[in-house]
């Protein structure tokens, strides 16, 4: 029986990369890449010449019964997504819900994850809180602001450049625009930044600052 690895990847700076992650990736046998263009270059940089595989969300599905045969076979498969820890908001968690049904040993690694230093340095209480990710683009959107208006737990959210305005005004209009909140873009890249307030002071900021980047919204529990 084989072994499935989920290797987080850096989210921008290439030293977070672990020397583990590096040795696992060097000795499977195939990596599964959301992108393998993305994947490629991080491989090439460590020297990596393990066979890629393209393994992503409109994909997944379909290769699952020939990965599980793969695995059964014998063989060690590392996962990897464009940036940070597989299955959090990225492919992952099918594949190893399958192994974990087959009996196939599946081990994620330690590393990058884009929520974890967004939270941490929002000044926000960290003890506990609940990740969102992505929230729904139409269908339960509604539904799900007007639940978590009354979460008392730090909340933690992950948002596209073109859509940070429209969903800071969604946050502004169902937890009102006094709830502290923290924005951060560009985690461990050049231009990194956090923007720290309430949310109407966050929302007047990106208004006048064009949004660029991948983000990560961090905001207070309703007290």
């Amino acid at each position: 029986m084989g072994k499935l690895y989920l290797v987080p990847t850096p989210i921008g700076n290439l030293e977070d990369m672990t020397f583990r992650a590096v040795n696992v990736l060097k000795e499977a046998d195939l990596v599964l890449a959301e992108d393998t263009r993305t994947s490629g270059k991080l491989l090439k940089h460590y020297d990596i010449t393990t066979p890629l595989q393209s393994h992503h969300m409109h994909n997944e599905h379909k290769q699952l019964d020939g990965l599980i045969e793969k695995l059964q076979s014998g063989l060690t498969i590392a996962l990897v997504s464009d940036a940070g820890t597989p299955a959090i908001s990225d492919p992952g968690f099918l594949l190893t819900r399958a192994c974990v049904e087959h009996g196939i040993q599946v081990e994620c690694l330690p590393g990058a994850t884009a929520f974890v230093p967004a939270l941490v340095n929002s000044g926000l209480p960290n003890d506990r809180f609940v990740f969102e990710g992505f929230l729904p683009i139409k269908k339960g959107r509604q539904t799900r602001l007007q639940q978590l208006a009354e979460e008392t737990r730090t909340m933690v959210f992950y948002e596209s450049p073109h859509k940070l305005v429209k969903t800071l005004t969604n946050f502004v209009e169902h937890f009102g625009e006094d709830r502290p909140a923290s924005v951060s873009r560009e985690l461990t890249k050049l231009y990194e930044e956090t923007v720290r307030g309430t949310l109407s002071e966050v929302l007047d900021h990106f208004n006048q600052k064009a949004p660029k980047g991948e983000f990560v919204i961090v905001v207070a529990g309703k007290k």
